[in-house]
């Protein structure tokens, strides 16, 4: 089943002789509570759910938003109205995180007919309602374990064996700044996938075609490679699961995420930029021809080359092969440097370090 749905297909299914539970999941880091702004307008018949008290448990040792007791969590749904096969939409009004997190849990719960509004609640074009809607109760009793999840030890062996996402942003990632978390760093062979870069500029996700390119760029792909995703506490994580899976791929969470993992003093940490890997046979397609301009900025983008004060180098094996990258990347709009002598130089001086082991890509 497609994880999202448009404002006009949402507004058509309302209409039907079917409607789905409309969960709004308003929720801003930081910001206040999304109950008044709930019931200030929302979409019509739609319940409210509150991420900190009903899709988290106590925060403490398993991060600032540990899964919910599964029972706890059943009885939120059934009050919802919600039973096994209701269809479900849910939506917020910020970024998509607090929805994500609804579906993915519902999703892990065993409960496959889920969807997100695409571009939240901002997408939405019909009317909004300040009644508080009394369903009546379902019967959806939750099974745990549809989708997979990721513990502290297992996010490592991830990183280390297969694909580790970082959805925070980028100065996070590399320990620049930590609002939220005791230690400011990534897990260590994690890769930084901003979840900002999954979606336009109204928010609505980008096409599936355009998110596998810019997750394939990233290292995902391959039927032996496991991809999981973490963030700062397992909620916008949530959002990058339902961007790789309308790419086609099926993440794993690790949903104690950084909060968890900066707690433990015995975990590793990592700081700074992550190595790149950028193969010269994913600049052109089946036919040897470049791939258009948008694809190959999408993917540059996504190895991290953009911004106004970020240099952009290119090496190979001996300065031949990097000249094509150099062709691909002007294409799409960046002026990289070459490094001539490339690893055949760079690999005779003993005196220059070398690092081996997966890195991005």
């Amino acid at each position: 089943m497609n994880p999202i749905i448009s404002a006009a297909e949402l507004a058509h299914e309302l209409a039907g002789p079917t409607p789905p539970v409309l969960l709004d999941v308003r929720y801003r880091l930081g910001g206040p509570h999304g109950r008044p702004e709930y019931e200030a307008g929302h979409i019509p018949g739609a319940v409210f759910v509150d991420l900190d008290a009903e899709l988290a448990g106590p925060p403490g040792a398993g991060g600032r938003h540990p899964l919910p007791d599964v029972a706890a969590f059943g009885a939120v749904m059934r009050r919802a109205g919600i039973s096994a096969g209701t269809p479900v939409v849910v939506y917020d009004g910020d970024k998509g995180w607090g929805a994500a997190r609804a579906w993915w849990m519902l999703r892990w719960a065993g409960h496959d007919d889920v969807r997100v509004l695409d571009g939240g609640l901002a997408a939405w074009t019909g009317p909004l309602e300040t009644a508080v809607p009394a369903p009546k109760e379902g019967t959806f009793e939750p099974k745990p374990g549809a989708l997979p999840l990721l513990d502290a030890d297992e996010a490592a062996a991830t990183a280390r064996d297969g694909l580790l996402l970082d959805a925070r942003a980028g100065e996070r990632y590399r320990g620049e700044v930590e609002p939220l978390d005791p230690v400011a760093g990534h897990i260590p062979g994690a890769v930084s996938a901003p979840t900002t870069e999954n979606v336009d500029a109204e928010g609505r996700f980008l096409a599936p075609e355009q998110l596998a390119a810019r997750f394939r760029a990233l290292g995902a792909g391959g039927t032996d490679r496991a991809v999981g995703v973490y963030c700062g506490s397992g909620v916008s994580a949530a959002q990058q699961a339902v961007a790789l899976e309308l790419a086609g791929f099926r993440p794993a969470l690790y949903a104690g995420s950084w909060s968890e993992w900066s707690n433990d003093p015995d975990r590793p940490v990592a700081t700074g930029p992550e190595r790149v890997s950028a193969p010269t046979t994913e600049n052109v397609d089946a036919e040897g021809r470049f791939l258009a301009p948008e694809q190959l900025a999408a993917r540059f983008r996504a190895l991290g080359a953009g911004g106004t004060d970020r240099a952009v180098g290119v090496y190979c094996g001996s300065g031949v092969s990097a000249a094509q990258q150099a062709v691909a990347l002007e294409l799409a709009g960046f002026r990289p440097a070459l490094y001539a002598g490339s690893w055949s130089e760079w690999s005779n001086d003993p005196d220059r370090p070398v690092a081996t082991g997966p890195e991005r890509g």
